[in-house]
């Protein structure tokens, strides 16, 4: 999807990550949740994509 394979995937979600605990000042547990949130979120609403998100951010 988009072009990202799992590796890559993961680096940019570590990448994203770092950007919130460094442009909003989150904690590692803050952003972490932030992360979890937005992925509950997208499953929820679309849970066609649940494999992709999954695929993404982690199957927590």
């Amino acid at each position: 999807m988009f072009g990202l394979n799992k590796d890559n995937a993961q680096g940019q979600v570590t990448e994203l990550i770092e950007r919130l605990k460094s442009e909003a000042e989150l904690s590692d547990e803050q952003a972490g949740k932030v992360i979890e949130t937005i992925k509950n979120f997208v499953v929820d609403k679309y849970p066609m994509l649940s494999g992709a998100v999954n695929n993404i951010f982690g199957n927590k």
